[in-house]
């Protein structure tokens, strides 16, 4: 079965401003930390947001505010904390500690060269609309040189091996039959659900088959709204 590769990285955040200068052909150490570091939760380009919400931007920008992004909670709107270099240091150093019922769920990033290699790279690259950032080669960076987890597929492009059909689910397995008229078998914890209602997300009533890489998970069948589920999947032995 052919899928699009999703790769998966650990999700951390960005810090103190440096002198560090991104230069073309020379060696960027805040791209290639953010790319490792962030990438697989926030995005560089205007209002996609991921698990985070997008930094396109986000110099200069209130925390708490980003119209497009709906999963702030309540301490971060209402810290009255504008992103600077001050401020980000403060953050990426201990999150929990600058600003307390936050959601962010890592500890913060302890060495300060490393915060501020990223920050001086987020400054230029949320002020221009830089995206993610590239390898020499032109290549995005990722885990093991693979496609940087915000670039995500566009779902209502994909190859018939990679658009369901029907979900029938016996006992404890699921039979996926793809468009290409393909049967995939899945354990039940190894498949997992999701939704994807942005414009890149799957057509109505063609759900999405792709590899998963989190845990034991083997594959996500994406559908574009929450009542298309209980429609797919069929209990029949």
């Amino acid at each position: 079965m052919k899928l699009s590769l999703l790769s998966v990285a650990s999700c951390v955040g960005f810090g103190l401003l440096s002198q560090s200068v991104w230069a073309a052909g020379e060696s960027d150490l805040g791209a290639t930390t953010f790319v490792r570091a962030c990438a697989a939760c926030h995005s560089l380009k205007p209002n996609q947001n991921m698990t985070g919400p997008s930094l396109a931007g986000v110099w200069g920008r209130k925390a708490g505010t980003l119209q497009s992004f709906d999963r702030f909670s309540p301490a971060l709107k209402s810290a009255n904390v504008t992103w600077d270099a001050a401020s980000l240091d403060r953050w990426l150093k201990n999150p929990a500690q600058f600003i307390p019922h936050n959601r962010m769920t890592i500890r913060g990033i302890p060495d300060p060269q490393a915060r501020a290699d990223v920050i001086a790279y987020l400054k230029r690259a949320s002020s221009v609309g830089a995206g993610t950032p590239q390898t020499a080669q032109g290549g995005n960076m990722g885990m093991g040189g693979m496609t940087g987890a915000n670039e995500r597929p566009n779902l209502k492009k994909l190859e018939p091996t990679e658009q369901v059909k029907a979900i029938r689910q016996c006992r404890d397995t699921y039979h996926i039959t793809t468009v290409d008229g393909e049967t995939h078998d899945f354990w039940e914890p190894n498949l997992r659900f999701k939704t994807d209602s942005s414009e890149i997300g799957p057509p109505t009533g063609t759900p999405a088959l792709l590899p998963a890489g989190m845990m034991g998970d083997r594959a996500d069948v994406i559908f574009a709204k929450p009542d298309e589920m209980s429609a797919f999947i069929k209990q029949q032995c």
